[in-house]
């Protein structure tokens, strides 16, 4: 038996595609095109990348993107100046401020900031508190790529147990809300569970987002079960030469395609899809704002 691949650079193809047509028709009725606002503190390698292909993927789509880059050495008050302003354009419909940022600056005041119309990474509370009432729009974007991937598989949620192993609030605890949405059963393990391996046998859908190298391991997986892996670490290859690293996931992948149903690879799974959805909100709080 092998799982079935998710293919999650196929599926955010698709849903950019959707998501380019919503915007070439808010352009029609509106004048102008949703624009998503991103701020980048410092100069973290991956932090570079992700931004710039936030701000590539956004202009492919026709929306106004735009990447602030502001030097390490900002303040927490500057950064928030920053984002007071972007609150107040009007032709700003997405903010975004690429985390981690540096240790002066306090992520939970600066997210706090956000207006949460505006909050396009589904972090502000007042967002998380519509989530967890069932009244969101705007939910974090992994989350959101995850219960896509899901779709993709064919899953079946309504009555399934569905075991998340991560407890963030980024990830973990918003996917726990949208699989009780779709009436799964859920439980949130992580890295301090009692028998991790037992949790995690009883899930038909097995969420991976622990942020821990392989720990998933194949014996973990029930057969015929869903696996989506959002974890991205990098650990020493040796094998490759000195001080090479090598990109891993949370679920021991090979051992896991032998047993799962469907499994996403990484990489090309979770991560494509968390770029299409912020551009999906985007164009969700966009379309919000300029219909009260």
């Amino acid at each position: 038996m092998s799982a079935k691949i998710l293919d999650g650079k196929k599926l955010a193809e698709e849903v950019r595609a959707e998501v380019k047509k919503g915007v070439d028709a808010f352009v029609a009725r509106h004048g102008r095109a949703p624009g998503l606002s991103v701020l980048l503190v410092g100069e973290d390698p991956a932090s570079q990348v992700y931004t710039r292909n936030k701000e590539k993927m956004a202009k492919e789509v026709s929306m106004n993107g735009a990447l602030y880059r502001l030097p390490l050495e900002t303040t927490e008050a500057e950064l928030l100046s920053w984002i007071d302003k972007l609150n107040r354009d009007d032709a700003v419909d997405g903010i975004l401020v690429q985390l981690p940022l540096p240790k002066q600056i306090d992520s939970e005041k600066v997210l706090d900031a956000i207006d949460p119309k505006k909050d396009v990474d589904g972090f502000h509370p007042v967002n998380a508190g519509l989530l967890s009432s069932g009244r969101a729009s705007l939910t974090p974007c992994t989350p959101r790529g995850c219960m896509k991937l899901l779709e993709l598989a064919g899953a079946k949620l309504e009555g399934a147990r569905a075991v998340v192993v991560g407890r963030s609030n980024i990830v973990g605890k918003p996917l726990a809300q949208l699989l009780l949405a779709k009436n799964a059963t859920v439980t949130i393990a992580h890295s301090r569970t009692k028998d991790l391996a037992a949790v995690c046998r009883e899930a038909d859908i097995l969420i991976a987002a622990v942020g821990k190298a392989e720990m998933i391991r194949g014996d973990f997986v029930k057969p015929g079960a869903t696996v989506i892996d959002v974890g991205i670490n990098r650990i020493d290859a040796p094998e490759l030469g000195a001080g090479k690293t090598r990109l891993v996931c949370d679920v021991a992948y090979a051992e896991a395609l032998t047993v799962a149903g469907a499994i996403t690879p990484v990489p090309g799974g979770v991560g494509p899809l968390t770029i299409a959805c912020l551009l999906e909100n985007t164009l969700i709080a966009a379309t919000a704002r300029t219909s009260q």
